[in-house]
């Protein structure tokens, strides 16, 4: 299967810059999996596709302040660093730019000194290892310093850094949003629960891999990265009370979506509480065994995302879907449009 099997023409004015100023008066797409029928909504109305007894997942991470702009100790280049994993104590994975700047021994000093960072390892395009120093709590001081990691192509300034975090964002470690969850607000939320739609939450902490294009022309020769994900009992006994009540479990993000296709894939179909990594590479072809429907953005074209979403509506169905989307003008992308897949 080739990656030009995923691509499609978008106007790069298509691309949302900002976020709406009301989470759920952005458009949604339906789309029916089976007969590949389409209806144009307002989010705030994706309650008219819910019913009592389904299940909505929701991914409860938390993005962090993960950019940091500092200035190496001993000659004062501006150095800008991207938290991408934490590994033991203090030592994190990251990237850094311009990264022929930053050999082993650099340090690298933010804010007024208040954090530094010693490089103590090299990895491919521009990663290192950097040993962090600072006084107080590293979460704290990162909150104080570091600037919210938005995705490459937007542009614009962000000013409210929460517009770019989900209302039920709880557990730190991503390096960006579970963006489809971004359109609920805590009142839609309640909404749902009144109207008897179970709400449980997992979590997936998201790499930047999400945004590493499909370099290879073949999709099975590519190289799926790597995140740490956790279920609760909570969620895996809820989970499997859904499925054995016939409900549909509907996740929002091709986040929670890997995170239950991969717990579903080790306990042959059940829901089991744990946690681990995982790089689940889902394209048409995989054979679902976790969830019915999915809520979900706009992806890049040639991405994994929008492989993922064709595995379970199928490709036809999917770049004819896009295809309306540009023709209607949807906004795509982190802060654009949603569609669901029912």
């Amino acid at each position: 299967m080739k990656v030009n099997m995923f691509d499609f023409e978008l106007p790069e004015e298509l691309i949302a810059q900002v976020p709406l100023e009301s989470r759920t008066e952005s458009r949604l797409m339906v789309l029916d999996k089976q007969t590949g029928s389409i209806r144009h909504e307002i989010f705030k109305n994706i309650q008219d596709y819910l019913q009592a007894g389904d299940c909505l997942v929701l991914n409860d991470t938390r993005v962090l302040p993960a950019r940091l702009l500092g200035a190496k100790v001993d000659t004062n280049a501006q150095i800008e660093v991207l938290l991408l994993k934490q590994l033991e104590g203090d030592n994190w994975e990251t990237l850094v730019k311009p990264a022929k700047r930053v050999k082993i021994g650099t340090v690298i000093a933010f804010g007024n000194g208040q954090l530094t960072a010693t490089c103590t390892g090299l990895g491919e395009h521009g990663g290192r290892i950097l040993t962090f120093s600072y006084e107080g709590i590293f979460y704290e001081v990162l909150e104080e310093l570091g600037k919210m990691p938005l995705p490459p192509y937007i542009k614009e300034q962000l000013e409210d850094q929460e517009r770019y975090q989900t209302v039920f964002a709880k557990e730190r470690g991503s390096a960006a949003a579970p963006t489809a969850g971004l359109h609920f607000t805590k009142a839609l939320l309640d909404e749902l629960e009144q109207k008897g739609v179970m709400i449980a939450f997992i979590t997936l902490h998201v790499g930047l891999g999400t945004f590493r294009p499909v370099s290879v022309e073949d999709i099975n020769e590519h190289d799926m990265h790597s995140e740490f994900y956790r279920v609760s009992e909570e969620t895996a006994e809820v989970l499997n009370e859904i499925r054995q009540s016939g409900g549909r479990i509907i996740t929002v993000g091709t986040t929670s979506t890997r995170t239950l296709e991969t717990i579903a894939a080790a306990n042959n179909g059940e829901f089991k509480a744990g946690d681990g990594w995982t790089d689940i590479f889902i394209y048409p072809g995989y054979s679902f065994k976790a969830i019915d429907g999915m809520l979900t953005n706009f992806h890049l074209p040639k991405s994994t995302l929008i492989m993922l979403i064709s595995a379970l509506a199928g490709r036809e169905n999917v770049l004819r879907a896009y295809e309306e989307a540009v023709k209607e003008r949807y906004r795509f992308f982190s802060f654009g449009d949603a569609m669901l897949i029912k």
